[in-house]
């Protein structure tokens, strides 16, 4: 772990694994304590590919993010969920395509918040800005000032919500979350979402979840139906809800080298009538 980070260990949980700083060590990155990498090494030993998975889960995220900038014409974006900070961020991909893109993130977990600077710093012409709050209240996050000054909400607006609902159980009502989300969003905005499934490897996922959840983490698959679900009365872009590698890859993609099942994952964009 980092310096910056053992500054604000004071409200940092260490005794325990963090989903975030899990996802962290399956991208590689240094922003978290031995109790994540062990956590995250007995995910590594039911699912061996799940390091494969976050990094087409970001090349989703990326693809998409610069679809929406450029072939939708998006020049704001919502990223709930955002996680620890790893480069390129989601503002960073958009201003490369348009620099006077804003961006607000929204996290509730106080390493993001430690790290939130390095989310601040963008284009000149762009503008960046950070909301504490959790997605199971969704007003706070709609009504929070730093959206509100970052924000023109009579504007269409990209919602990110990538790798986070699979951490929303049933009882906290996710269709409701998302639909009341997009219902502070104009018409014309856009929903991007990815989401674990069990589709393609149910005892995986059923072996992955029980690791989360010896852990206090909840967890949960959704199949391609219910993953839809969060979609409805919404638009879905080409190639609708898909595998992460297979919506829109890049010409040196190579998305028929990855199994499915070691991916487990759908993604999907749809925009707001």
């Amino acid at each position: 772990m980092t310096e910056q980070s053992d500054v604000a260990s004071g409200r940092i949980d260490t005794t325990k694994p963090h989903s975030a700083r899990m996802y962290d060590y399956y991208l590689d990155g240094k922003d978290h304590y031995e109790v994540d990498a062990q956590a995250a090494a007995k995910v590594l030993a039911v699912h061996p590919t799940v390091k494969l998975n976050a990094r087409v889960n970001r090349g989703f995220i990326h693809r998409a993010t610069r679809w929406l900038a450029r072939e939708a014409g998006i020049r704001q974006f919502l990223d709930i969920g955002t996680g620890i900070p790893t480069e390129p961020n989601l503002h960073q991909v958009a201003q490369s395509v348009t620099p006077d893109a804003r961006v607000v993130y929204t996290d509730n977990d106080p390493i993001v918040l430690v790290y939130a600077q390095a989310l601040l710093t963008g284009t000149p012409e762009g503008r960046t800005a950070y909301v504490e709050a959790d997605v199971r209240e969704p007003q706070k996050i709609i009504t929070a000032p730093e959206l509100l000054e970052t924000l023109d909400l009579d504007k269409p607006v990209a919602m990110s919500l990538n790798a986070l609902f699979h951490f929303i159980p049933e009882e906290a009502k996710p269709y409701e979350i998302v639909r009341e989300l997009m219902d502070g969003l104009p018409s014309g905005s856009y929903l991007m979402m990815s989401h674990s499934t069990h589709d393609f490897s149910a005892e995986t996922w059923r072996n992955v979840i029980e690791v989360y959840k010896e852990n206090g983490i909840p967890f949960i698959t959704r199949s391609k139906n219910e993953v839809a679900g969060f979609f409805e009365g919404m638009e879905l872009v080409d190639p609708g809800i898909s595998e992460p590698h297979r919506w829109k890859p890049d010409p040196d993609d190579r998305p028929e080298d990855i199994r499915s099942a070691d991916i487990s994952m759908w993604a999907g964009v749809a925009r707001k009538p």
